[in-house]
């Protein structure tokens, strides 16, 4: 690729950060206090704005209801677009209530039931004022022990009340339904691998997705496998990433398995530039929760791993790429893929940032800028780590 290519490429790359990542959350165990953290959806969304101006590609922050709940979704969207940010993903909560203890779209209670699918009504709401496209559903549904519920009749009942939630959705908007294949469900979980959701996306209609968290699966599980797969299905919605090691760790992306990071983007871009459909249409969402790093710091992070492993994946000789596949020359393909990988873009991505007007270090910016000394100052410090939102 040319330099115009390459620059061009690097300006269409956008990602989304989570409203959740900058204030007090995460962790099963302890949620410790972080000087100047995020105290409300204001704060999140000014926060997630300061990535932005550092990075230049995290236009949209995403919303988690009801934890970002306001009165005016108007006011709301128009002081993200003031603070040079969009509205992105819009998450229901389907897991913290007391009634969803059993489940919520799964639950053996109709009234249940119903109440799970009024909050997700609701966000559809949120997503029309806020102009948001896509509705982002995850789902802690599932069971501890054989013999607690009826699976199939489990199946049945989301089957029913998906069709009720696409249904609801404008034209412009898309359903990304998730999966996990444990936790906090452990003998069974109702959506527990992509092939369930895709089973279940197939009987909604085209703009019902696959959305793929990379902390979401089994030990061994080749994500950019599922990956190519869905794209080739055209149901490959997005992405929530962070990091693993063992599960659902939460850990910046990049920082435990950077070859694979690499490996998927090397997927997309492929997709991309041979015209596979849907290919540029995927939405790529951060979805952290940092317990022990600073807040704004842990989420630029991953949004410029991010940037390095898709400017890596640029650098691709795909002619060379797919003429020793054809040759079967299986370490000459190989190669070529360590070829792209082993190349330093750090110059190229300083050119770019230089050329946009941004921090050629954004991670030095932010620290030198001093971003978290005044958040400090005028936030102060939570009495306790309060955990997630209520």
């Amino acid at each position: 690729m040319t330099q115009a290519e390459l620059y061009a490429a690097l300006s269409r790359q956008a990602l989304e950060t989570p409203s959740w990542g900058y204030g007090d959350t995460g962790t099963r165990f302890k949620t410790f206090a972080y000087p100047g953290a995020a105290r409300n959806v204001w704060e999140r969304v000014a926060d997630a704005a300061t990535v932005h101006r550092l990075s230049g590609i995290a236009p949209r922050v995403a919303l988690h209801i009801p934890w970002d709940r306001v009165d005016d979704w108007s006011e709301l969207r128009g002081f993200a677009e003031a603070q040079g940010v969009g509205i992105g993903a819009i998450n229901p909560n389907l897991f913290q209530r007391d009634a969803f203890k059993l489940g919520s779209f799964g639950h053996p209670d109709e009234a249940v039931r119903k109440e799970a699918v009024a909050h997700v009504l609701e966000c559809i709401e949120v997503l029309e004022q806020t102009g948001a496209k896509d509705l982002s559903l995850w789902f802690a549904d599932g069971l501890n022990y054989a013999g607690q519920d009826d699976l199939r009749a489990r199946k049945r009942r989301f089957e029913d009340a998906l069709s009720e939630v696409y249904a609801a959705l404008p034209e412009r908007a898309r359903l990304l339904l998730e999966y996990k294949p444990f936790e906090p469900a452990f003998y069974a979980t109702d959506v527990a691998d992509w092939g369930m959701a895709y089973a279940h996306l197939l009987k909604l209609g085209e703009r019902a997705l696959v959305l793929v968290d990379l902390g979401h699966h089994l030990p061994g599980a080749n994500v950019e496998q599922i990956v190519a797969f869905l794209l080739s299905e055209g149901r490959l919605g997005g992405f929530h990433f962070n990091g693993r090691r063992y599960a659902d760790d939460d850990l910046i992306v990049g920082s435990t398995d950077p070859f694979g990071l690499f490996c998927l983007y090397a997927e997309l871009v492929l997709a991309e530039r041979e015209g596979v459909p849907g290919a540029t249409e995927v939405s790529y969402m951060i979805d952290q929760s940092h317990a022990i790093e600073p807040k704004l710091e842990a989420m630029l992070r991953s949004v410029l791993n991010c940037q390095e492993a898709y400017a890596k994946a640029l650098q691709l000789d795909v002619g060379a790429l797919r003429a020793a596949q054809a040759a079967g020359d299986v370490l000459g393909a190989h190669g070529v893929l360590r070829d792209a990988f082993a190349t330093d873009v750090r110059p190229l991505l300083r050119a770019w940032r230089e050329a946009r007007g941004l921090p050629a270090d954004p991670l030095r910016a932010l620290r030198e800028g001093g971003y978290d000394a005044r958040n400090a100052r005028e936030r102060g410090t939570a009495a306790a780590g309060g955990g997630y939102p209520t």
